[in-house]
């Protein structure tokens, strides 16, 4: 893979798939138009992301350079030159927000501008400070799903935005308190906030944020049965594998695993399958109305 290419972190390109949850919630994603315009904010999401990833190895570039694994980053290493990476990390971030303009409304190019604002000053500032690091982080998530409901049009449910957030919250906390099992006392040096975090910490913080996901996607789906008026419980059935997947990524956190979600997710074959199951019961749900 070309040092380009490695640098706009095609990898993370996966997180962006949130763009599609609200427009499959509401069952429009069948409908050629609808389909078009979140694709188009999945990439618009896709250059944003990969420009702010320039700009946080152009940022970090000399505490990058001091790293025994970082200093091999395309930046840090040399491979992609620093006056290079600027021009192309700012045409990326421009590139972005322009294509979001393509759906025909301001809304969803606000959000994608908004989540280049908040991913670059948290990679500036907020990095350094405890439970707002993840706060944004689990923003940059939530503006995701937001963004690909309003660039489809679609209403956005207040339960829906509910269970996105906590569920957001509860993968990043996940993935700190997997840093710092994996790590030790080493996490500090890849990461300065952790510093700030115990353990038993980032465990309370995982129970209440998977309790508040729960809770809230278990409210969605009874409200979106109702709304729907389907005599088949598709709905409220996909609550089992919903529970089944936040316990079983529970279990692999105290197993010393997480600290990079899609590749545990990529890995571990049975939260593949309650994935896999929650996915067919939720699109029975949606179509079988």
């Amino acid at each position: 893979m070309s040092p380009w290419l490695r640098e706009a972190r095609p990898k993370q390109w996966a997180k962006n798939v949130l763009v599609f949850a609200a427009p499959g919630a509401a069952g429009v994603l069948d409908n050629a138009r609808a389909f078009g315009q979140a694709a188009v904010a999945f990439v618009a999401f896709c250059l944003v992301a990969s420009g702010t990833y320039f700009w946080n190895d152009i940022l970090d570039v000399a505490n990058d350079r001091a790293h025994p694994t970082k200093r091999n980053r395309p930046i840090a290493s040399g491979a992609v030159p620093l006056g290079a990476a600027r021009l192309v990390g700012s045409a990326l971030l421009v590139a972005g927000v322009a294509l979001m303009a393509l759906v025909g409304r301001w809304e969803p190019v606000a959000i994608v501008a908004l989540y280049a604002v908040v991913t670059l000053t948290y990679s500036t500032v907020l990095k350094h400070v405890a439970v707002i690091d993840l706060v944004t982080v689990a923003s940059g998530f939530v503006l995701r799903a937001v963004g690909g409901g309003l660039a489809v049009d679609v209403p956005l449910r207040k339960w829906f935005l509910l269970f996105t957030t906590f569920g957001s919250l509860f993968i990043v906390a996940g993935k700190r308190y997997a840093e710092i099992r994996e790590m030790g006392e080493a996490a500090v040096t890849t990461r300065s906030s952790l510093a700030d975090y115990t353990p038993q910490y980032l465990r309370q913080v995982l129970s209440v944020t998977v309790g508040g996901t729960i809770v809230a996607y278990c409210v969605w789906a009874f409200d979106t049965a109702e709304l729907a008026g389907t005599a088949w419980p598709f709905y409220e059935m996909s609550i089992v594998p919903m529970l089944v997947a936040l316990l079983r990524y529970l279990l692999i956190l105290e197993q010393g695993r997480g600290g990079a979600p899609e590749e545990v997710f990529l890995a571990d074959r049975p939260l593949q399958l309650t994935g896999l199951a929650w996915l067919m019961l939720f699109a029975l749900g949606v179509y079988s109305g």
